[in-house]
């Protein structure tokens, strides 16, 4: 691993701090799992407290949303309000963004998700995000699309509107400066 994507001492304390109280204030989000766990394998894992520390930094505001028995493992997800401010106004993919000819943004979604070392939520799993809070009532995020779609020019993403939860496509080169994208992290 490279130093540039390891934290220091205090980076890493300042982070784990966050990261308790967002999970102390938001116990509905994580219902049987404890924070004394979690910290234990965030400690033993410097390569994704980097990658938290990414989700923070662009205002994901990353929180535990689930535990895999069978792995071992804990997920967690942007959970700030809307779509994270840091990762908005991005096409879906580097195609998508070799493919403008003009006026393109700085990134892709997908791009941004590989660099910081967490994937872009699915349909299901943002389905599944939105059963513990309402998340993208103003702002939309990019999907992992389907390659059958992804091959056409298309790309998805979601919403939360009406009182319900939206998933519509667009051009795969389209951006806005309200549709970001959200990481998931297995730790």
């Amino acid at each position: 691993m490279s130093t540039k994507k390891k934290l220091s001492a205090e980076q890493r304390d300042n982070l784990l701090s966050v990261l308790r109280n967002r999970f102390e204030k938001n116990t509905s989000r994580h219902k049987g799992i404890s924070w004394p766990d979690v910290e234990a394998k965030l400690k033993a894992s410097a390569d994704k407290l980097w990658s938290l520390n990414e989700m923070e930094r662009t205002e994901g505001e990353p929180d535990v949303i689930g535990f895999d028995k069978k792995t071992g493992e804990y997920t967690f997800c942007d959970c700030a309000a809307e779509s994270p401010k840091g990762r908005r106004s991005v096409c879906y993919d580097h195609e998508a963004l070799e493919s403008r000819k003009e006026h393109k943004p700085e990134n892709s979604a997908m791009q941004m998700a590989e660099d910081m070392g967490v994937e872009v939520l699915t349909v299901e799993q943002y389905h599944e995000l939105q059963k513990l809070g309402k998340f993208d009532a103003k702002t939309s995020s990019w999907l992992k699309t389907p390659a059958d779609i992804r091959k056409l020019g298309g790309a998805i993403f979601g919403d939360w509107r009406y009182g319900h939860v939206f998933i519509y496509h667009n051009g795969a080169e389209s951006y806005y400066a309200a549709r970001g994208f959200r990481g998931l992290l297995k730790v």
